[in-house]
């Protein structure tokens, strides 16, 4: 496989796709000698069909506001990869979502899913759509129009969408409802549901503490401990909650949170009841973490990234590529312990080099935060057997997987001389579970 080659075509098909494109050049890198050493996919053109997606599905999503005015938004699903399992991938209604995003997050989807060792393909879709300063109501029309066109595509054996970013449970609900009116059916469609109808424990605080116990492991491999130590995260959404709340149980200290008005900085440390508030500004739907600062008295800086504090541990927990090279240089100044993308490609491609050559403590995305699409799909086991698991059962489970995740990291990524290269070991480990499913299955 030439990485450079195999680029340039795809910057060729698809033009200003930054996102997929980065997404696609970064596991390249990384699988490039493994897959060398496999003539049998080469002759398949395996690589350049597991770039693409098997399917890509737009629509239009017109929906009435509270005054009765019309409005037009773009709805996308892209089904990237299905040899292991049914699509899954979670629903994002932003302003900022177009194809390239979506492609990007489907892309890295594919391999997390696979990294989890339940059997779910990669998929990832959602909308233009920003639920900011939209009533309940205005929301609920939209995904009900939403959900009108994609109800078409998905199905407990063919597409489980979840959550992301604007999509919580309050979403899922209002597109569950549509599906079951539309369908007839009552089954596991979407996840991330409410635990009254279908939802799964713990699932709203998963990829926090996903992202915690597998820092936790990475931490151990040093044999540091993660107590005593300082976290500064961004973001204020359920990731950030999650990995907040998990920290503060494992005895660390959060130090910040941010948002797109800028970030929070609390040396006394966000627990407790702080941590709680974080709910509350994320339903108000104002998307600014300002009024922590006035309600416990803490530090507020407009404009600006966390990543300027010093702390033990770094973490993205906010969007893709939310922590640059300028940033990067400034977290090795602090001599950190270990820096992880709880967001999906929260580092841009020159941030991770940078700590990958300093051979600190990194890992991506694709490892650190499978806690949230794992327990995904312990909810989907769940709706299908018609149990519910208690909380400490679905904990076990999400400990296992983790732990397998970390394993499988340190497997394919320990370099010769001991250091262990995360982003290349599940860029490995994922990439050879699809290759070898899409080798089982045929050129289809």
């Amino acid at each position: 496989m030439d990485v450079n080659k195999l680029m340039i075509t795809l910057e060729q098909k698809h033009p200003g796709e930054l996102e997929y494109l980065q997404a696609v050049k970064e596991v390249l890198l990384s699988i490039k000698d493994v897959y060398n050493m496999h003539p049998e996919f080469e002759k398949v053109k395996l690589i350049e069909r597991l770039v693409e997606p098997e399917r890509i599905i737009t629509f239009r999503v017109p929906w009435t506001d509270d005054r009765g005015d019309v409005h037009v938004n773009l709805g996308y699903r892209v089904q990237f990869n299905s040899a292991i399992g049914p699509y899954k991938g979670g629903l994002r209604f932003h302003s900022s979502v177009n194809l390239s995003i979506l492609k990007f997050l489907a892309f890295e989807q594919t391999f997390k899913n696979a990294l989890t060792t339940l059997p779910m393909g990669g998929g990832k879709g959602g909308s233009d759509f920003s639920i900011r300063g939209r009533s309940s109501n205005e929301i609920m029309r939209f995904c009900q129009s939403f959900m009108e066109e994609l109800f078409h595509y998905i199905g407990p054996d063919e597409d489980v969408p979840a959550g992301d970013i604007g999509v919580g449970t309050r979403e899922i609900g209002f597109l569950f409802g549509t599906y079951k009116k539309l369908s007839h059916k009552w089954n596991g469609v979407l996840t991330g549901k409410g635990i009254e109808w279908g939802g799964s424990e713990i699932r709203t605080k998963a990829t926090g503490y996903g992202a915690l116990y597998f820092i936790n492991q990475m931490l151990q491999t040093k044999d540091v401990d993660i107590a005593g130590k300082t976290v500064a995260l961004s973001g204020f959404g359920n990731v950030a909650w999650g990995a907040a709340k998990k920290a503060s149980e494992l005895g660390a200290k959060v130090i910040t949170i941010s948002g797109p008005d800028g970030y929070i900085y609390d040396p006394d440390g966000i627990s407790g009841e702080k941590i709680d508030y974080m709910l509350e500004l994320r339903a108000s739907g104002d998307d600014i973490c300002q009024p922590y600062a006035e309600k416990f008295n803490a530090t507020f800086v407009r404009g600006e990234k966390p990543w300027t504090k010093k702390a033990d541990i770094y973490l993205t927990c906010a969007t893709q590529n939310e922590l640059n090279e300028n940033d990067a240089q400034m977290i090795l100044k602090n001599q950190p312990i270990c820096v992880a993308e709880v967001s999906n490609m929260g580092c841009t491609e020159k941030a991770t080099e940078l700590f990958i050559n300093e051979k600190i403590l990194f890992a991506p995305g694709k490892a650190v935060n499978a806690g949230g699409v794992a327990t995904s799909g312990l909810e989907m086991s769940q709706n299908s057997m018609r149990l519910h698991w208690s909380e400490n059962d679905v904990d076990e489970h999400l400990h296992r997987i983790i732990h397998s995740i970390h394993e499988q990291c340190v497997k394919y990524g320990r370099t010769s001389d001991g250091y262990v290269n995360y982003v290349k070991g599940a860029n490995i480990a994922g990439f050879m579970k699809v290759a070898n499913a899409m080798m089982a299955q045929g050129i289809v």
